[in-house]
């Protein structure tokens, strides 16, 4: 799976825990999850969990922990589906 399509199921992924979903018209791997799309850190485990659903892997906590922006968890995703 390419990075495109993992950010494209990755932002909409993060459209149902996003407060303001106009912020992810503009998202970019840069984006920060909790700062810039202001998803509170229990609804980002909420949304570590549904990607691990989605692309069939496992990420631990340590992981998890590491994931601060969108490039973030697609390089974890992309990493784990190799």
């Amino acid at each position: 799976m390419d990075e495109q399509k993992i950010f494209t199921e990755i932002t909409g992924i993060l459209k149902n825990y996003t407060k303001d979903i106009a912020l992810l018209e503009n998202a970019t791997a840069e984006t920060h999850i909790l700062k810039d799309l202001k998803v509170n850190s229990a609804r980002l485990v909420d949304v570590i969990i549904r990607c691990e659903d989605v692309f069939g892997v496992t990420i631990d906590d340590d992981e998890a922990d590491k994931i601060r922006t969108i490039g973030d968890a697609i390089a974890l995703v992309k990493k784990k589906l190799h």
